[in-house]
């Protein structure tokens, strides 16, 4: 959108939040860039110059503004949009990988040369990897100054930064201000070294009662759990265990992280954003669906209704496969047994989470004997779990839509309910759709759609590409749990 400039200067001047993390306005006379909603008097017109990402007005000379905080809008939907090199990319680097494996381990995921990657990200973003690592780092260095008392030695560590001169010098440039003049501004609270709290920032409108109760409802106990308010669950991250509390306000999502070690930060925020689905652009998908006159009363009773997704995409795998032809009371008693047998203890002071959700890996070493089912899905539960750790299905950040789609209908008992379930849970696609959900054939009768499979995916052609979300929708036509906002016990 960057290279549109009567667009990016109308949304400018209005100050249009819509477009934060779209892209950047960068002002030559003051040498700074905001969001498109920054709420100075916007500059004018021949002033302004347009950036695809905060990383590429880094590498111009800009420095984020510290009024509106650029660096910390809502990230770019594209990149939960789009399933190409450049979008599995970005969710790969918002993921952590170059911080763990480095751009040559980021291009090996990919399956692409360090070359193609970075000419593919500077021709669309004007940067390459390793400044929007950069810009990430500075993002994530800033929040652990402002919000922890932590010797700014172990805050370089923890944001991924190789010294404490590239850190300091990476904080001048990025925010104007030193470190130790970051944290005389903000006044941070003296609270354990692991424990953060942060605002992740959404697009709106957003509608948070499907989504904190679909996930509260099919919640496996032990792993997941509603406590005071909040949405809390276990993550296995690269350095460690922890423990996520999540709840919804007005103008963001209040995150409460329990960390391992410092260095997860980032990645456990990401898969925070990725589980809500907070990056999406709720005024796209809804202005499409509402141009059907079925789904247009849907849409203006409860905009902004998000797709709740997973931070774990093997785990979903796992449970979409037990969730097959069964309750949804069920599938959690079927993934709660597997989480007593194999999953991995962990300990929470402030609630009654206790372990992490087994991997593949370890699941392997499951009997299929002791499952409560039939003999046919013992044999597709074995199968996926073989074919998740042996890495012949790709699930990460940086897989492959179509081609994990393709592999998944070659496993046997794996169909397209499974099949488009891990897709719009797990791999994240907008456009999934589940022509044969029970839920969906229901609401689809109610509504006065047609019920049979082929004749229902004709007819979601129009809500394309964001027929996952018009999924959440038909289903929020039931009397359900997964529908309404959980209520503390």
């Amino acid at each position: 959108m960057h290279t549109e400039t009567e667009r990016c200067v109308r949304a400018v001047q209005s100050k249009d939040a819509r477009f934060d993390g779209w892209f950047y306005t960068a002002v030559l006379t003051t040498g700074i860039y905001c969001r498109p909603s920054c709420p100075v008097v916007p500059p004018k017109v021949e002033n302004m110059r347009f950036h695809p990402s905060a990383a590429s007005a880094q590498q111009a000379g800009f420095r984020a503004c510290k009024r509106c905080r650029p660096d910390a809008s809502p990230g770019s939907p594209q990149w939960n949009e789009r399933a190409d090199l450049v979008a599995r990319t970005m969710r790969l680097i918002a993921d952590g990988v170059v911080d763990t494996d480095g751009v040559p381990g980021l291009a090996a995921r990919l399956g692409y040369s360090v070359r193609q990657v970075e000419r593919q990200l500077r021709a669309e973003l004007g940067a390459g990897p390793l400044a929007i690592a950069r810009a990430q780092r500075a993002q994530t260095a800033r929040l652990l100054i402002e919000t922890t008392t932590l010797p700014m030695g172990e805050v370089a560590l923890a944001a991924g930064f190789a010294s404490i001169r590239s850190f300091n010098d990476t904080v001048r440039s990025v925010f104007a201000l030193t470190p130790t003049e970051l944290r005389a501004k903000a006044k941070p609270v003296n609270t354990p070294a692991t424990t953060l709290s942060v605002r992740l920032p959404f697009r709106a409108p957003l509608t948070p009662d499907n989504l904190f109760g679909h996930l509260v409802a099919t919640g496996v106990p032990g792993v997941e759990e509603w406590r005071d308010g909040a949405y809390r669950r276990t993550l296995r991250l690269p350095h460690g265990p922890a423990v996520v509390a999540l709840s919804p306000h007005p103008d963001h999502i209040a995150a409460r992280l329990a960390l391992s070690d410092l260095r997860d930060l980032s990645t456990a925020i990401s898969r925070c954003r990725r589980l809500l689905d907070l990056d999406a652009d709720p005024v796209a998908v809804d202005d499409q669906l509402a141009t059907d006159p079925v789904l247009a009363p849907l849409v203006a009773k409860s905009p902004g209704r998000r797709v709740p997704r997973t931070a774990d995409p093997e785990e979903m795998a796992v449970r979409a496969v037990l969730g097959q032809q069964v309750s949804t009371a069920a599938a959690r008693t079927h993934a709660a047994r597997l989480v007593l047998e194999h999953g991995e203890p962990i300990t929470d002071p402030e609630g009654g989470l206790t372990h992490l959700f087994p991997d593949p890996a370890t699941l392997t070493g499951l009997d299929p004997d002791r499952l409560a089912m039939p003999a046919t899905r013992k044999r597709t539960l074995t199968t996926v779990v073989r074919a998740l750790a042996d890495g012949e299905v790709d699930l990460g950040a940086g897989a492959d839509w179509a081609a994990t789609r393709e592999r998944l209908l070659t496993l046997p008992g794996v169909g397209p309910w499974t099949v488009e379930t891990i897709a719009m849970r797990a791999l994240g696609d907008p456009d999934a759709f589940l022509p044969t959900d029970l839920g969906i054939k229901a609401a689809a009768a109610a509504l006065g759609l047609p019920t049979g499979a082929s004749a229902l995916t004709a007819h979601a052609e129009q809500w394309s590409p964001w027929r996952a979300y018009a999924v959440q929708y038909l289903w929020a036509t039931m009397d359900h749990a997964v529908n309404r906002m959980p209520v503390s016990p």
